[in-house]
């Protein structure tokens, strides 16, 4: 098992050139599947966790969103970056608390964002955001870890490309180490987004076949790609598929694409 500065050395040098996949698995035994396939790092997703729990996105607390990153960092042997919302608070103060609070979990990175509720989704001012974010670095300081800043204006309907773009140019100069804004999807805007932050690595989101490939996010200058929740919502899909075909029809087709029970007691019990 590497150490945590070793996880957080290798994260660092992921970002360094390529473009690499970093998947969001949602629980202990998604992650580890994840690594068995050879992805180099996982990010949590914030979504998935919630759905998990019965919850809606962002209405998990603090100290179970923490209890849940540990795991997943303790569960593994590569890189884990943290879906830490907007920080779960919305002075810069009380957020480099907390940032500090995931930092000791081990996580390699973790990601603020500049939404403060998933709900009503109200974007911080711009120097709020930016006062955030270099709390955040200031509180980071000497950990090694990853902080990543994102912009949800253009996800949630709020600003457009020009914004958010400002936006992503304000955290770099506040110290955010790579830079993320989820919702864009034509070629474009990433390439614009990716100019204007170089030479620091943009984060991309593919949450759907949305028409990009890990290829066409390498040639359009991402560095890394996730899927949010993504792999979590597939999962749902096949289980609400299958669940309302019982109830509807009494019959079980759907049940063929399952993964065999074999499959996975060999899996989990390989070690």
């Amino acid at each position: 098992m590497p150490t945590i500065e070793e996880k957080r050395a290798a994260f660092r040098r992921l970002h360094e050139r390529g473009c690499f996949a970093i998947p969001n698995p949602w629980d202990i035994g998604t992650a580890k599947y994840l690594q068995h396939l050879g992805f180099k790092s996982i990010a949590t997703t914030s979504a998935g966790f919630a759905f998990s729990r019965g919850l809606s996105d962002g209405a998990v607390k603090r100290d179970d969103m923490l209890a849940h990153i540990k795991e997943l960092v303790e569960a593994t042997d590569i890189p884990v970056n943290a879906d830490f919302e907007n920080g779960y608070a919305d002075d810069p103060n009380w957020v480099a608390e907390n940032a500090r609070l995931c930092a000791e979990t081990g996580v390699a990175g973790l990601s603020i964002e500049d939404a403060a509720d998933r709900k009503e989704s109200p974007i911080y001012d711009v120097d709020l955001a930016v006062e955030r974010i270099h709390a955040v670095r200031q509180a980071l300081h000497g950990t090694g870890v990853f902080l990543v800043g994102r912009a949800e204006g253009f996800l949630v309907g709020r600003e457009n490309i020009d914004q958010v773009i400002k936006r992503l140019v304000a955290y770099s100069e506040a110290g955010a180490d790579c830079l993320y804004a989820p919702g864009f999807k034509e070629r474009d805007h990433i390439k614009a987004i990716v100019a204007a932050v170089a030479p620091k690595p943009v984060n991309i989101l593919i949450g759907g076949a949305i028409g990009l490939t890990m290829r066409d996010a390498a040639e359009l200058g991402a560095r890394r790609v996730s899927v949010g929740g993504a792999f979590a919502r597939a999962a749902w899909g096949g289980f609400i598929r299958s669940a309302k075909e019982l109830i509807q029809k009494g019959s079980f087709e759907e049940l063929a694409s399952a993964t065999s029970y074999s499959e996975l007691q060999k899996f989990f019990g390989r070690d």
